[in-house]
This record gives C-alpha cells, structure tokens and sequence, in this order.
C-alpha cells in the first residue's frame, strides 16, 4: 500500500512541475527579417518629427570605410496599432513608448527567439531624444551584436574544413563551404566566394611580433604591410597589376580586441595598380605576443555598382569567429 501511495504522490508532483513549466515557459516563434533592418515602433507623428530625426541620426549614421555612404541599419516604421503576429517577429526592434518616465529597457526574446528589443520611454518629445542620443552606442552595439549572432549561427549551419588553416596557423576561423581557399603558400591563405557582381575575399597570415614598431605610424605600417602582401599574393587581371591599399581615402583606424586580444582594425579602400578594380576592406592585426606574433586576418569586397554594406558584415561575422590556440 505504501508503494501505492509513493507512486501516486510522485505522478502528482511531476504532472504540477510540468504544469509550471508550461505557464512559465511562453513559447516563441523564429524570429525572421533581413539582416541590419531594425523595426521601428513609433507613432507617426514622432518619426515625421523629431524624435523620428534623433531615431534617423543614430540607425542611420554612416558605415566607415565604405565607398559609398550606406547607413548601418535599415529601418522600418510600424505604427504600435499594427505591430502584433508576425509583424512583431523582426529580429531587432526599437520601441517608443511615450507618456512614462525617462528610460531605456534592453530586453530579449520578447515576441520570437532570438531577438533584441530596445525600448526608450519618456514623458516628453525631448526625454525620448535625450534617451536615445545619450544612448546611442549602448543602442548599436546591441543591435549588432545580436545580428553578428544570428549571422555566426546560419554560418555554422555548412562551415568549411580548416584543417590546413589550423595546422599553418594554429587557430581556427569559422567560414561555410560556399568559401574557397583559393590559394596557399606556407602560412598565407587567400579565401574567396564568389557573388553575382564580383567575390568576397579574406585573407589570413602572420607576421613577427616585431613587425609593427609603437614609435612609427602604426597605420602607415600597416598600409606598407598589405601592400607587400597584395603584390606578393593577389594579382590583378593583367599583368603586372596587383593590390594595394588606395591612398585618395585616410584610412579609419581603432584599437580593439578580437578573441579576447588587443587587436588594430583599419578599415579603408582597396585598389589594383594598373588595373581599374576598387572596393573597401577591413583588416585586424591580433597582438598574439604569447606565440611571439602578429595575426592578420582581412576581409576585401569586389563588388562594382552595388551596395557592399552586407558583404562587408558577413566578413565582419567570419573575421569575428577566428580563435587562436
């Protein structure tokens, strides 16, 4: 009789948790939507007015080292009356929400899975714009970050081998098979895809730690040591021609990390001497001083007549993958 009564006392308790779970547990649809376009929810008469304008300057402020001026995201503006089903499944969304005290919420998977949404709150028209400019980096890097995210996971979905990469270089970067390495010579790798205007392009190699000196030009340095490579490694389409960093544009330089290491990003423009082919790059140097080493690892894009913004990020979202042992 006792076991009867254990039995039952124990189906009882399960039955209750998975009763909890259910209700605490809301379940989520995917999230969806193209990358870098952000779903404003805004009344219309704040985004044809100036909060809309503070909104515009902070989402749609310019990508550096492009040729053409692209904004960082896309947006869309949904008036909140509509934004319920699966208008409210877009993977960023920005909402404003007027009448309540100043603030700004950071929040996840609140309508689909994964998703980022940010909500600046306020009593007036200026509290709202002073949220979201005094916010304006924290707003970007969340946006960003969680479509980097979802770019590294539909990536991994069909990655490449790198073993070559792994043994040459001793680290390992994330790339899918629509990739090739299209050329190898000891250390140095050349990485390509091809696309309907032109290729995506990375490149991998290292260089003795005492390759960049801190007294000196660190972007002057850098600008000598791609064009060393390009002539050595990307030749153009005739011969005689090969890449070089294009000297019209001053490069952006940042101090940054990457893996967990100071890293120099420069971003700028590329060109091939004797030949009429341009487009933008971005190159990290990874100080990896406990192998004694620099570790560069660059993204180019050739890809004439057409926006190169999202190329640009997927590079970003590859480079952002690499991992040194």
């Amino acid at each position: 009789m006792k076991n009867v009564f254990l039995i039952t006392a124990l189906a009882i308790l399960i039955i209750g948790c998975g009763d909890n779970k259910t209700k605490n547990n809301k379940i989520l649809s995917d999230s969806s939507g193209k990358f870098n376009n952000v779903s404003v929810v805004v009344d219309n008469d704040l985004w044809n007015g100036s909060v809309g304008e503070a909104i515009r300057g902070v989402l749609a402020t310019t990508v550096d080292g492009l040729p053409q001026d692209e904004p960082i995201f896309n947006m869309s503006q949904i008036p909140p009356s509509v934004f319920s089903g699966f208008v409210a499944h877009n993977r960023t969304v920005l909402k404003i929400e007027k009448g309540n005290t100043a603030a700004i919420k950071f929040l996840d998977d609140v309508y689909a899975k994964p998703q980022k949404v940010v909500v600046v709150s306020g009593p007036t028209n200026d509290d709202i714009i002073n949220e979201i400019n005094e916010n304006s980096d924290k707003i970007i890097k969340a946006f960003k970050s969680e479509e980097l995210k979802e770019k590294q996971r539909q990536i991994n979905l069909s990655l490449h081998d790198v073993k070559p990469i792994e043994k040459e270089l001793g680290l390992t970067i994330k790339f899918p098979t629509a990739y090739r390495i299209a050329k190898q010579d000891k250390s140095f790798f050349w990485i390509r895809k091809d696309i309907k205007t032109g290729t995506m392009n990375l490149m991998l190699y290292q260089l003795p730690y005492n390759a960049i000196h801190e007294n000196d030009s660190v972007v002057n340095q850098i600008i000598k040591i791609r064009d060393s490579i390009g002539k050595t490694y990307i030749p153009g389409r005739v011969d005689g021609s090969y890449m070089i960093t294009e000297n019209a544009y001053t490069p952006f330089h940042f101090e940054t990390t990457l893996d967990n290491r100071p890293a120099l990003e420069t971003k700028g423009m590329w060109e091939v001497k004797n030949d009429f082919m341009a487009g933008p790059f971005v190159s990290y140097l990874i100080d990896d001083k406990a192998n004694n080493r620099w570790v560069a690892i660059e993204g180019f894009v050739f890809a004439p007549s057409v926006d190169k913004r999202d190329y640009m990020f997927e590079l970003e979202a590859i480079i952002k993958s690499i991992k040194i042992k």
